[in-house]
């Protein structure tokens, strides 16, 4: 469904809001919550570049910021009972520049589950390039944080951290401690806040997501979703297929939620795709001396998985050990990535002393994504991601099924394989499966399937199709939601939103030269 990471996730507050009049269109149908319009977030130049802004774009950010427009939208905790306790959905919109051609809204589903959404009106589409800010010409951008993260009403689950793993080979011994370690944390996190906790659906982020339209005073949304967010995408439509317009949804999930199925298509993908990186590397093999064949370069990177589970590797400045599992890491990056990944794969062919070789430490000591950014919007609640992958996820596998699921995805995929753990993450989970249910409709959807990425394995697109129509759209590349980044492609999304016509695809993210 999505990509679940184990990132710690850092809960941040705003305060000192400043109340604002409601802008122009936001007035919300009668007996409807209204949107409360407050002061937007003051950003430091510092927490700026922190949240990955390039320099020579911090002035176009603060300039955005001035336009943009914050609030809060009161939606039930329980749609079911929608008289009952409310909870906020932090909501922003940054108004179309061209109001005499204006076609609507456009609502960008963030992905994760867990990630922050507030933002995006600005990070994903004004300030990503010349061809997204196209879009926020005749379309009202608008953003939030799903129940459950950032700036909307949320809760932080006591989760037991359970400590790294001892390198070298995952043994059945050392992977049933990881097992009871996670049922132990599911159930502690699970039973801390039931009443909050059990109503963390994506199902229910759509029905939010519907209030926001009612309070935003537009009567449908069209849709630009990523990764989660186009799992959120199918299922807001599934629901109000009458208030759903264009939806383009990039790097798309199956139409299913379970967490074992997920892992075995995204190890495939992942293997595949090793083998166009081995490729590309036999083809330099005078720069990284891994092999002059693909099948060479796959036997030396099978060979070092092997050799640094059998004898793994610290390192006095590097915070993680070296084992097969780091090395498989590296073997299923990104084609963005092969550069690095082939030169610290190189390094490791020969790596002696206390500190690591530079591209190592560079690839394999870089934070990781989802970092909290101190004074910045929330970027991943990793109790949201938990609560909704495992309220959703029916597999729960016991432990002797999720072993023997592990021991074939490392026999199968000899060279990225061991980069997967055992697929435990909501063994233990106490509170009951809510899966939503997905429907067929005649409205517009274009699917944006990438051909080789393991994160959201291609052959997910076409299973959506079948489940729920659309039109397949191809990105050539293995670049997880790259289609907006990349600038062809981006005009063929503004172009769609603004005349329902669509190509059959892209080529997305070129190779490194």
């Amino acid at each position: 469904m999505t990509y679940r990471t184990s990132l710690t996730a850092l809960a941040l507050a705003l305060a000192g809001l400043v109340a604002q009049p409601p802008a122009a269109g936001a007035t919300a149908s009668a007996g409807a919550s209204s949107v409360r319009w407050k002061a937007c977030p003051d950003y430091s130049d510092e927490v700026i570049r922190g949240m990955g802004v390039a320099e020579d774009k911090v002035a176009a950010f603060h300039s955005l910021m001035k336009r943009l427009e914050c609030g809060t939208v009161s939606v039930p905790l329980n749609h079911r009972d929608p008289g009952g306790r409310k909870i906020d959905i932090a909501v922003t919109r940054l108004a179309a520049t061209d109001k005499a051609s204006r076609l609507g809204a456009v609502a960008v589903l963030p992905g994760g589950p867990g990630n922050s959404g507030y933002l995006d009106p600005v990070l994903r589409t004004a300030l990503r390039n010349e061809q997204m800010a196209g879009l926020n010409e005749r379309y009202d951008i608008i953003g939030f944080d799903p129940r459950g993260v950032g700036y909307s009403t949320k809760v932080a689950c006591p989760m037991s951290p359970n400590g790294p793993q001892e390198p070298g080979t995952l043994t059945e011994e050392a992977a049933r401690k990881t097992y009871d370690a996670q049922v132990a944390a599911n159930q502690k996190c699970g039973r801390s806040d039931p009443a909050f906790l059990g109503q963390l659906t994506t199902e229910n982020v759509a029905r939010d997501l519907d209030l926001v339209r009612t309070a935003l005073g537009e009567r449908s949304l069209n849709l630009l979703g990523f990764s989660w967010g186009t799992y959120l995408g199918m299922v807001y439509r599934s629901v109000f297929p009458g208030h759903t317009g264009r939806a383009f949804l990039d790097s798309v999930a199956p139409p299913w939620t379970r967490i074992d199925e997920h892992a075995k298509g995204a190890a495939e993908a992942a293997e595949r795709n090793f083998g166009r990186m081995a490729a590309w590397l036999a083809r330099r093999d005078e720069i990284y001396g891994l092999g002059a064949t693909a099948r060479q370069v796959r036997e030396e990177v099978a060979k070092l998985v092997r050799a640094y589970d059998k004898t793994p590797k610290t390192y006095t400045d590097l915070q993680r050990p070296i084992d097969g599992s780091a090395v498989a890491d590296l073997a299923r990056r990104n084609s963005t990535e092969w550069v690095r990944a082939g030169k610290a794969l190189a390094e490791l062919r020969t790596a002696t002393g206390t500190t690591a070789p530079p591209t190592v430490k560079e690839v394999l000591g870089a934070p990781m994504m989802g970092t909290p950014v101190p004074g910045a919007p929330e970027i991943l609640n990793m109790t949201m991601n938990l609560a909704v992958a495992c309220n959703e996820d029916s597999s729960r596998a016991d432990f002797d099924s999720a072993w023997r699921a592990y021991q074939q995805l490392v026999k199968r995929h000899p060279a990225t394989g061991r980069a997967w753990g055992v697929p435990v993450m909501c063994a233990g989970w106490p509170l009951p499966v809510q899966q939503a249910t997905l429907k067929r409709g005649s409205g517009s959807l274009v699917l944006a399937g990438h051909l080789y990425e393991f994160m959201s394995a291609y052959d997910w697109t076409l299973q959506t199709r079948r489940a729920i129509g659309g039109t397949v759209y191809t990105v050539a590349d293995d670049v997880h939601v790259s289609t907006t980044r990349v600038p062809k492609c981006a005009a063929d999304v503004v172009r769609y939103f603004e005349t329902g016509r669509i190509g059959r695809g892209c080529a997305g993210s070129p190779l490194p030269s």
